[in-house]
């Protein structure tokens, strides 16, 4: 093993230009963790909106561009020079399609066959540790945080495939396989589900309006820093590595199927959840949005709430009609001619009055991983809205 050897690991990043991508990438160049580096991805620098931090961190003499769902780029992916027969030590997999709300055959595509081809290639080369970035959305929905080894039952059509995909991994002969299921990942610079109630929530500052949410304040929407989801990567790839033999992978929580429901990666695959301390809910994320912006926030109620449950698209579409143009209207206002990926446009997946709450303890007690940022908290959203001024994207 690399560090065994004492010197550092080769890393190859698909999706190395992706949000979380981008960030451990970043985290490995800062602390001088690799020998060697390569980031591929579908998309051009130029195109991926990095922030100027991200310059040397995923520079164009580290980067190639390349299709990771195609078994022909295998070989441009995987030869390299200073990696003997592409062996790499560590092999994240961050690619695929992360856009909400497309069809299952898009994500089978651009995802499960991308994750499926990489392994394959990683198997047949004997990769140190492969690590696989799935979601916490696999897991029934509870508000009681959901362990390795519950009830498995897919709410939104990414992970579904996200699930599927698990279990094709795990039936890979001779693949050094570790699977991190992720909640909501938020920081510097997000776009995705935090972003979007950020988004929201400027709109309703302007008009001096309240925002209201849909559902419960105990709704639970749990997260992630995204520094930390990156570290996490890094401690997961090197304790794989380590533990590469069937018999050092006894872990005190297995992802097997328990109760009535979907069945998860074959028994012996190492599975955890990654998220932080403060089992984030919709009211607390209220909260801190009603003291960053200084707007009124609360719940519909329940009558409203029930027309959306059996009302969702409906209801999602009136909202996007209701809060696009006021929100071009402010970009315009404030002279932002280049809001780069933000916007507060609403899929229906993401409203679904699911619960998102997931019990993180199996990997800090088997890793020994910290947490840096415990809690989700409103000086972390003044540091992503800090961090949109900075690029120009925030009105």
């Amino acid at each position: 093993m690399a560090d065994g050897e004492g010197r550092k690991p080769s890393v190859l990043i698909v999706g190395g230009l992706g949000y979380i991508g981008r960030f451990l990438a970043k985290y490995i160049h800062t602390h001088q963790l690799a020998s060697t580096i390569r980031l591929v991805d579908k998309v051009l620098p130029q195109l991926a909106h990095l922030a100027p931090e991200f310059s040397e961190p995923c520079s164009s003499s580290i980067f190639l561009q390349a299709d990771a769902s195609r078994e022909h780029a295998m070989p441009r992916i995987f030869d390299h020079p200073d990696v003997p027969d592409g062996k790499w030590d560590y092999v994240f997999n961050l690619g695929g399609e992360t856009a909400w709300s497309q069809a299952i055959e898009i994500y089978k595509l651009r995802s499960q066959q991308l994750s499926i081809t990489l392994a394959k290639e990683a198997a047949k080369r004997g990769v140190g540790a492969f690590v696989e970035a799935s979601t916490g959305m696999v897991y029934s929905s509870n508000r009681t945080p959901r362990q390795e080894g519950d009830k498995l039952k897919p709410w939104i059509k990414l992970a579904r495939v996200k699930l599927e995909t698990e279990q094709e991994l795990s039936k890979i002969p001779g693949l050094n396989l570790v699977i991190l299921r992720f909640p909501h990942v938020y920081g510097e610079y997000e776009s995705s589900f935090i972003a979007k109630a950020l988004c929201l929530a400027r709109v309703y500052q302007e008009q001096e309006k309240e925002l209201k949410w849909l559902w419960t304040e105990d709704l639970r929407i749990n997260t992630v820093y995204v520094e930390d989801a990156a570290r996490a990567l890094w401690t997961a790839a090197e304790w794989r590595s380590r533990n590469t033999a069937p018999s050092s992978l006894t872990l005190s929580r297995r992802s097997t199927l328990t109760g009535k429901g979907e069945e998860g990666p074959a028994p012996g695959i190492p599975v955890f959840n990654i998220v932080d301390h403060s089992e984030t809910s919709q009211g607390a994320l209220a909260k801190i949005i009603a003291e960053v912006f200084n707007i009124k926030t609360g719940f519909q109620g329940t009558l409203v709430s029930q027309f959306a449950k059996f009302n969702l698209e409906s209801v999602v579409d009136d909202l996007n009609e209701d809060i696009l143009d006021p929100w071009a209207n402010i970009l315009e206002k404030n002279g932002v001619t280049r809001p780069g990926p933000l916007s507060p446009f609403l899929e229906k997946e993401l409203l679904k009055d699911q619960e998102l709450s997931l019990d993180g303890s199996l990997f800090e007690k088997t890793t020994g991983f910290k947490y840096e940022r415990e809690k989700f908290t409103a000086d972390g959203v003044r540091g992503m809205i800090d961090s949109y001024k900075r690029m120009g994207w925030w009105p």
